[in-house]
């Protein structure tokens, strides 16, 4: 994005619990509905970036209550092709992703999730849903990234009949920001850890993937370090390799099955781990934070630990 501001994003940051709260009066309002006229036979979330991420993540889950349902890179040159009873979501924080609103062009009918109003990519959506994000003066989707969730959420909750308590959870993961916010002892000893020569890795479970390739992403973006993602379980296939020749560096989401045999390897060659969450005795640092259980405030909350880590980065750059 243009005109990024470090002390701005930081500000963004602080700024998430006031946001959420809001956000959450709002779903009790029934602002996050969707506007479905019926139960589509498939869904297919697309977006670029952040947006992606946070598509993959419900994507999944969606499946996982049987609903048929994709995240699409808008940036594909082909997809499902455009089918009545096909729900067409195009994802993108500013209305302006280029790419994304190529994708959806293809698809008359479209439903445009956004935070801004009256930009670009509503003018041909059939129907519009607000982020309710509000503005970032940092230039870096970091609440609108946390509100795509939420939305997506209220969408899964829509198709499946499932309640989620979304509400309540958004309210909760709106103290549990402001916890970490508020006792930030946390932050130097988690700087300090993940500050080394050659990167940050991060790690999360598949369902909850967007917290690790967020997380990255905020560690290029703003202070412009060296930064990947990977889903744990197939961590052990793609990132292994790293731990051998380089001064391995993780950040850690726990909850997936396949933690264990990750840790393996990343205590068997002396990586530095960081964990957000309920971590091990071999980790460098542990951040602990009110609901860190709950694995739906967990995925709303806990890419929180690397965004600070990178303002922290960004400002002192």
């Amino acid at each position: 994005m243009s005109d990024m501001d470090a002390t701005a994003f930081l500000a963004d940051l602080e700024s998430k619990p006031r946001v959420l709260r809001a956000l959450a009066d709002a779903i009790d309002a029934g602002a996050m509905r969707w506007p479905l006229t019926a139960i589509p036979s498939r869904v297919l979330l697309t977006g670029m970036g952040s947006s992606f991420f946070a598509a993959q993540s419900v994507a999944l889950r969606l499946r996982r209550a049987g609903v048929a349902a994709v995240a699409e890179l808008s940036s594909a040159d082909a997809s499902w092709p455009p089918a009545q009873g096909t729900l067409v979501v195009g994802i993108s924080a500013s209305g302006g992703s280029v790419e994304t609103l190529g994708f959806v062009a293809g698809h008359p009918g479209y439903t445009a999730l956004t935070n801004v109003a009256g930009s670009r990519i509503t003018a041909d959506a059939a129907h519009v849903v607000p982020m309710l994000a509000e503005h970032e003066p940092g230039g870096v989707a970091c609440r609108s990234f946390q509100h795509t969730l939420v939305a997506l959420l209220a969408l899964e909750e829509q198709l499946t009949g499932a309640d989620l308590e979304l509400a309540a959870r958004v309210r909760r993961c709106a103290d549990s920001t402001e916890a970490l916010l508020t006792e930030r002892a946390w932050l130097d000893d988690v700087v300090a850890a993940l500050d080394g020569p050659h990167g940050v890795y991060t790690i999360a479970p598949s369902d909850r993937i967007s917290s690790a390739l967020q997380g990255a992403l905020m560690v290029r973006e703003g202070p412009r370090r060296p930064a990947d993602g990977c889903e744990t379980g197939d961590w052990s296939h793609v990132d292994v390799y790293l731990t051998k020749t380089l001064e391995y560096r993780a950040l850690l989401f726990p909850g997936s099955r396949h933690d264990a045999a990750a840790r393996d390897w990343l205590v068997q060659r002396g990586a530095t781990v960081v964990t957000v969450g309920a971590g091990e005795p071999s980790d460098a640092v542990q951040v602990r934070y009110p609901g860190d259980d709950d694995h739906v405030v967990a995925l709303l909350t806990e890419v929180l630990v690397a965004e600070l880590v990178a303002a922290r980065w960004w400002v002192a750059r």
